[in-house]
């Protein structure tokens, strides 16, 4: 199952092009979005993007226009509004340290920054569900909520996201953060997230216990160290071990770890699908 389904992806390139981010296109990587603020003093300059007109989201729209009807034809519909989380996009406007470091020295400058981010990923969200009816999902991504702990993430975080996940009235409301995960699971339910993407680091014991069982998990096997790296034996090894780790399998999409990466076998997923076809039966 391919999850959020038929979405146009330009990586880290999406929402940072439509503040103005130089988009770099690497031959064998990720592409990748240049910051366009040197230092916290340039935060105020940054101004609310337009996603009808700005940087790739309406090529992105477009391009899922001019396929939606072969989609439907096909059987299948868009589902998913898509976007990078607030922490995320901001993170690459500013740059990762520098926001980081924001975060404690200023506070102030941050907390702008995340608000005109937050009101555009608003805007970008609506805007998706306005164009494609059939959308019944969110999907959020933002691994940087995984670097900070608790207390600010409660500031910083936890406003924007309460924000997002509500702006749609739709039945999937996925969270993806496969950096550390434990601070963001023990708010989920008061987020609104109901699918939750993590790293492979955590058990799904542990976001079990974390989450009241209460948001459906989706994990949870390495995805490089064993989906893409490894035999078949190692990543059936995986899949029955993590299986096995939970006495209660509700509220669990068996996958890995994080997104799928690049280059994984098609022999592995094949092995993956069997084993836990096999320990379900």
């Amino acid at each position: 199952m391919l999850l959020p389904g038929f979405w146009a992806e330009y990586g880290m390139c999406s929402e940072p092009s439509a503040f103005g981010a130089k988009c770099i296109w690497h031959e064998r990587s990720f592409p990748f979005a240049d910051r366009i603020a040197s230092n916290h003093s340039a935060v105020r300059s940054i101004k609310r993007p337009d996603p009808r007109t700005d940087g790739l989201c309406p090529f992105m729209l477009a391009r899922l226009k001019h396929y939606e009807e072969r989609v439907r034809r096909a059987g299948h519909q868009i589902r998913f509004a898509v976007a990078r989380g607030p922490l995320n996009v901001a993170s690459f406007l500013l740059g990762h340290n520098e926001f980081l470091l924001g975060i404690k020295k200023n506070p102030e400058e941050t907390h702008a920054l995340l608000q005109t981010v937050a009101d555009f990923l608003a805007d970008w969200i609506e805007l998706q569900a306005t164009t494609f009816p059939s959308i019944d999902g969110l999907l959020l991504l933002d691994d940087l909520i995984g670097f900070i702990g608790k207390e600010d993430f409660k500031e910083f975080a936890l406003p924007h996201l309460q924000r997002l996940f509500q702006l749609l009235d739709v039945r999937v409301k996925f969270l993806h953060n496969d950096a550390y995960g434990l601070v963001t699971a023990a708010h989920l339910r008061e987020i609104g997230v109901n699918l939750f993407n993590f790293g492979s680091e955590h058990s799904l014991a542990e976001m079990k216990r974390l989450t009241g069982n209460a948001v459906t998990l989706l994990g949870n096997i390495p995805p490089c160290d064993v989906l893409a790296q490894g035999s078949p034996d190692d990543v059936r090894d995986g899949a029955r071990a993590a299986m096995d780790s939970v006495a209660d399998r509700s509220r669990i999409v068996f996958s890995c770890g994080g997104g799928m990466p690049p280059d994984v076998p098609t022999e592995n997923i094949r092995a993956f699908c069997a084993a836990v076809r096999e320990a379900s039966a």
